[in-house]
């Protein structure tokens, strides 16, 4: 984190403690604050708390954040611990059932996993977007070398509007499904093709790790440009 000298009035100066103490306390009371090192997500596209963290981890406490990344915004004043642990999303002994137990309109936030670090992923609006093209690359970063049984990748369907509308599986549509991947720390998924998309879709890729059931949900915002 940056220090910086706050020559601001005294109202904005508790404005910006505030936070910063809810960030502190957060690292109290959930025991898996400290543990995002410890897992894995997609970091290209990169998925919505990676991006915050990635733009915003070192300057969480400038309120221009809430008109350039009004999404980032929301997300960083419900929990700073949704960025700080953008590698920690997952659930457990799922056995492949996860339509069964992720809801629609929660399948970014895993079902409320992690007893909702991550409910504010699930909010509609303008998530910042990673420009691709119809067949582009995934780049999952897994700290931790857990291997992957498989890696699955869905995008949006033509005509859902992520700015309007909760994410549900029906919106939803399998584009790419691989093998297993061996103990490293990059997953690379080439070739991944989402014909006739335009605009703003969501990936949403699925990760099954091979050190035990544990499997991790990601939504990535695009905009296919081609």
């Amino acid at each position: 984190m940056q220090t910086r000298t706050l020559t601001t009035p005294r109202g904005w100066t508790l404005r910006v403690l505030a936070p910063l103490l809810a960030a502190m306390l957060g690292l109290l009371l959930f025991p898996w604050a400290n543990t995002a090192q410890a897992h894995g997500s997609v970091i290209s596209p990169a998925s919505r708390s990676y991006g915050c963290w990635e733009r915003w981890g070192n300057d969480h406490l400038n309120p221009a954040m809430q008109q350039q990344d009004p999404m980032c915004w929301q997300a960083f004043q419900r929990n700073p611990n949704t960025m700080w642990n953008w590698m920690s999303l997952f659930r457990e002994n799922l056995r492949g059932q996860f339509q069964q137990n992720i809801s629609n309109g929660n399948l970014c936030s895993a079902g409320d996993a992690q007893g909702g670090l991550a409910s504010s992923l699930d909010e509609v609006g303008a998530w910042r977007t990673t420009s691709i093209r119809n067949t582009f690359t995934i780049d999952l970063y897994d700290q931790a070398s857990h291997g992957a049984d498989y890696i699955q990748v869905y995008v949006t369907r033509q005509g859902y509007d992520p700015t309007r509308e909760p994410l549900g599986w029906d919106d939803l549509e399998l584009v790419t499904q691989t093998g297993r991947y061996p103990n490293q720390q990059h997953y690379v998924v080439n070739n991944v093709n989402a014909p006739g998309r335009t605009g703003h879709h969501v990936v949403y890729t699925i990760w099954q790790a091979s050190h035990l059931d544990q499997t991790y949900f990601i939504c990535s915002d695009v905009n296919f440009t081609s």
